[in-house]
């Protein structure tokens, strides 16, 4: 898609920041729990990004387990490739691929997990089709993408608001995409479980809140789309920012479980 966000340097070390804020975090948390991992097993994370979760994934399966992660950004292998390993767990192999031609063998992991990822890929049943075949018979995977029609961002200009978010969009393939994955994972081979949602909610405005970096995140791409100007989207910005504690910001993702029909 031409105006996908493309993870350079500095997107990357936006997006690494993201994910230490305490929502992110929490989420990471919730994604560890439903996994539900055990020693020994092997763990394919498609979309690895700065590797936060992949560290917590060699750390559930230990050292006689193995993860693998792949992404498609240089800048995100080589983040996640200085996150020190803990004591005791997996080592972690990394390497550029995409998520619809995964260089693994057949029934080779026994989970794939994906999260924030598919949305970003054009060809959703290409790559779940492939997560099927690189886990075995009876293998788990969970999915966890945003549909951005769930949004709510408190701001004096909602028409601004509306214009930004719409801009905001085109940097992904599909910004909709959970309401058509339970159909994908189906289509795909998997049995899945009841659908569950992990919202981010953030009350008052934070600096070091997950939002306050997606704000900025968002500034930076809309300029220049859809009308925009960057000194339009920095005004947004810079409302939002000026609300302190009437600032308002919600957002639902949904985590989607299946089990490869064997």
């Amino acid at each position: 898609m031409s105006g996908a966000l493309h993870f350079d340097d500095e997107a990357s070390r936006r997006l690494e920041e993201a994910y230490t804020t305490d929502a992110l975090v929490a989420q990471r948390r919730a994604v560890v729990e439903l996994l539900a991992l055990r020693p020994g097993e092997r763990v394919l994370d498609v979309g690895v990004g700065p590797g936060l979760l992949a560290a917590d994934l060699a750390r559930q399966v230990g050292s006689a387990g193995r993860v693998c992660g792949v992404d498609t950004s240089d800048s995100m292998i080589a983040l996640a490739g200085r996150r020190a390993a803990a004591e005791g767990s997996a080592p972690i192999e990394l390497r550029r691929a995409d998520a619809v031609a995964l260089p693994y063998a057949d029934a080779t992991f026994d989970v794939g997990v994906t999260t924030q990822v598919l949305e970003y890929v054009a060809d959703v049943p290409t790559a779940l089709a492939e997560l099927g075949r690189v886990l075995r018979p009876g293998g788990r995977v969970l999915v966890l993408d945003t549909d951005w029609d769930s949004v709510v961002w408190h701001s004096r200009d909602r028409a601004r608001t509306e214009r930004v978010l719409r801009a905001w969009e085109q940097h992904l393939a599909d910004p909709h995409l959970p309401r058509r994955l339970l159909g994908h994972l189906e289509r795909a081979g998997f049995e899945v479980e009841p659908v569950l949602v992990l919202p981010l909610l953030d009350v008052g405005y934070r600096p070091d809140a997950f939002s306050a970096g997606l704000l900025d995140l968002v500034a930076a791409f809309v300029g220049d789309r859809d009308g925009l100007t960057p000194a339009d989207a920095e005004a947004w910005a810079s409302d939002l920012r000026s609300l302190g504690r009437e600032y308002f910001f919600s957002l639902n993702r949904y985590v989607f479980r299946g089990t490869r029909a064997g």
